[in-house]
């Protein structure tokens, strides 16, 4: 029952087998250094907890009845609307994105928030209001598609950016 003798690798041995394998996938630079920032930190055993007792209740947040807001539209000239779309519903039993499912009269949630903004570009008269989906590999292909009725919304990478793989 003695202890054994072979040591973990270090981030050094195994970082070559890593990298090698983002770079085959075409993961963009960006994306290989913030994983490999991340090994280490996870290879290093330091700690990356926040001890509850550094955790503590906002004391008071405004409401919103008592804030005096005046809309105001052309600020959604320089407006991005952003929506995380990036999960397969697998825990669901699914095989594409949970957006995907039929919710409403025929309408999937995908179909439900292509409206919205296109209600809200109409309402607020700003044909330029832009729309992107946050996507993962596995969902690009199957929400594009499902997106392609409404090229008001814009097509392709003008649509989506595509979060990383990593190994």
């Amino acid at each position: 029952m003695g202890s054994s003798s072979s040591k973990m690798p270090t981030m050094e041995e195994r970082w070559p087998a890593y990298e090698a394998k983002m770079k085959a996938e075409g993961l963009n630079e960006a994306a290989i250094a913030a994983f490999k920032y991340n090994l280490g930190v996870l290879l290093s055993g330091a700690s990356t907890m926040i001890p509850e007792s550094d955790i503590g209740p906002v004391d008071s947040l405004p409401e919103l009845d008592g804030l005096d807001i005046t809309p105001d539209p052309s600020l959604l000239k320089d407006t991005v609307i952003l929506k995380l779309n990036g999960g397969l519903g697998t825990g669901m039993g699914l095989d594409r994105a949970k957006s995907l499912l039929t919710v409403a009269d025929g309408n999937t949630f995908l179909d439900l928030i292509a409206q919205q903004v296109d209600c809200m570009k109409k309402e607020y008269k700003t044909p330029d209001l832009r729309f992107m989906l946050m996507n993962s590999f596995s969902t690009s292909k199957d929400t594009l598609e499902a997106l392609a009725k409404y090229t008001q919304l814009g097509t392709g990478s003008d649509l989506e950016f595509v979060q990383n793989k990593a190994p």
